[in-house]
């Protein structure tokens, strides 16, 4: 019976939810398109009905405050949710399977972003709904960071804490929150819902204000601050905003380098400000150090470009590497509309490996990117740089304090044992679509697009892209539980099944 403390927060994310497919379902009728309308707004009404009648049947039980409890229960609603949003899409869409549908919406709900429908397939509101669901993922993701994860010293947190993961800071730890857990949750989504909805409209604006069309730059808009890379018109190219659109996008996709550049939670610098922010300047290090590597191996390949298209194609080039590094870094996935040129300008037709590496890395802690973070990398490289001063110097303590202050004793270890996970996580992904009937390659690809949660890398990390939409239920269902176990990342999951975590 202790398991049913977890169904309050399921029942608000389900309400939340249904009463959001009231937006497309107004959409659909303001376009006449009555189908998509009644769909959207028959399921959403029928699922407020039900969580109204379950809430007020379970109104009068007791309150369980172990915090273990929210994570089961965001565990559970990565699982359950998407079959829920996927009952308006399937019926709305109508020539698909259910199955299509619910990976579809796991895709957009973990910010994944792959889809198994081609552009012109959808109409406005299922391409609104998909963007939503995406951007409401994000915030999902953003408040729960805080208010879920942190508390636990999870999702990243567990290498600077002063606790073990999936504990509560330890006695005289300075972050130590006696909060109830639904108070927590309240605080940390009126704290940053604000943010994340005003940051979109901005963006929404100047998108706008760049030539895209109202709906497409909302959608950008929200996929963006998403890092869902979710577009009606196959991705940035396809709209109208150009390059001016791609600089505003670029903006906003810092957010995704650390989360320090909406809050002060997770800082790990001896120093306050973004400029002192480790995973931010290892963000801008790689951001501008790959792009400047493309950019140079012109020359050092010797590749033949006219000399009065020199200049302009030189900066096009660095651009489009510049703007597609982050992008892919944060786990968006927009291409820019130049990245075909940066292709050209150094030689390589498709670079995949840049990518799924960039994928791999990830962005900030407590973001809405996926992928392993900057943050767990940065602290690898200080043990590492540490372990090299003491082959040179053994009995040195000058520079070991830079790692003590910066991280928590084991810190590195964690981190370590993080990659760990995640390499043999994505050896077992690859092994079970290999077992469904998919090449080494494209499995490959896939698996890492899943557990980065960097759906457009399988579009463009390889010369043809994978079309997921053409394997079977299997493979589409390994799919989904690894965009899941990207989301939420194993090493929670792990915590979850430590018995002792659950005797409070």
């Amino acid at each position: 019976m202790r398991a049913i403390t977890a169904l309050p927060l399921l029942l608000l994310l389900t309400g939340l939810f249904s009463a959001s497919m009231m937006v497309p379902a107004a959409v659909a009728l303001s376009q006449e398109a009555f189908h998509d309308a009644r769909s959207f707004f028959y399921s959403g009404l029928t699922g407020m009905v039900v969580v109204a009648l379950i809430g007020v049947a379970v109104a009068g039980r007791a309150h369980n405050r172990n915090p273990m409890r929210q994570l089961l229960a965001l565990a559970v609603g990565y699982l359950m949710l998407p079959a829920i949003l996927a009952v308006p899409f399937h019926e709305a869409v109508s020539n698909t399977t259910f199955v299509n549908a619910y990976v579809e919406m796991t895709s957009s709900l973990t910010t994944t972003g792959a889809t198994l429908f081609a552009p012109g397939r959808l109409s406005m509101a299922e391409h609104l709904w998909r963007a939503q669901v995406g951007w409401m993922g994000g915030a999902l993701l953003w408040v729960s960071a805080a208010a879920i994860l942190a508390p636990l010293t999870l999702g990243g947190f567990e290498v600077t804490a002063a606790s073990e993961p999936g504990q509560t800071p330890a006695p005289g730890a300075a972050h130590r929150d006696h909060a109830d857990p639904r108070q927590r949750l309240t605080r940390a989504a009126v704290a940053l819902l604000p943010i994340y909805i005003g940051l979109t409209v901005i963006l929404w604006t100047l998108l706008y204000a760049s030539g895209d069309d109202a709906f497409v730059a909302l959608c950008h808009a929200m996929a963006t601050l998403a890092t869902s890379g979710i577009s009606p018109v196959g991705g940035l190219s396809g709209g109208e905003a150009g390059i001016a659109g791609e600089i505003a996008v670029l903006g906003f996709m810092l957010f995704g380098l650390s989360r320090l550049t909406f809050s002060n939670d997770t800082s790990a610098a001896r120093r306050a400000g973004l400029l002192y922010d480790p995973e931010f300047r290892l963000g801008l290090i790689i951001v501008v150090g790959v792009p400047t590597l493309l950019f140079l191996r012109h020359w050092l390949a010797s590749f033949d470009v006219g000399e009065e298209e020199d200049f302009l194609a030189a900066a096009r080039a660095f651009w489009g590497g510049l703007f597609t590094t982050l992008s892919f870094l944060t786990t968006t996935g927009f291409e820019s509309g130049e990245w075909l040129r940066a292709q050209g300008w150094s030689g390589l037709e498709t670079p995949g490996l840049i990518l799924m590496g960039l994928a791999i890395l990830g962005g900030g802690v407590a973001t809405t990117a996926g992928g392993v973070k900057l943050l767990r990398v940065f602290i690898l490289y200080l043990a590492g740089r540490r372990e090299l001063e003491k082959l040179i110097h053994p009995n040195s303590i000058g520079r070991s304090g830079l790692l003590s202050r910066r991280t928590r004793r084991e810190g590195a270890f964690i981190a370590w044992v993080f990659f760990m996970i995640f390499a043999v996580t994505l050896m077992a992904t690859v092994l079970g679509l290999a077992a469904t009937g998919l090449r080494f390659e494209p499995a490959f690809v896939v698996a890492i697009a899943a557990l980065t949660n960097t759906g457009p890398l399988v579009v463009f990390a390889t010369e043809m892209p994978v079309v997921i939409a053409q394997y079977g239920v299997p493979a589409k269902m390994i799919f989904s539980i690894a965009m899941v176990l990207g989301r939420l990342e194993v090493l929670a999951l792990v915590v979850m099944v430590t018995p002792d975590l659950w005797r409070d």
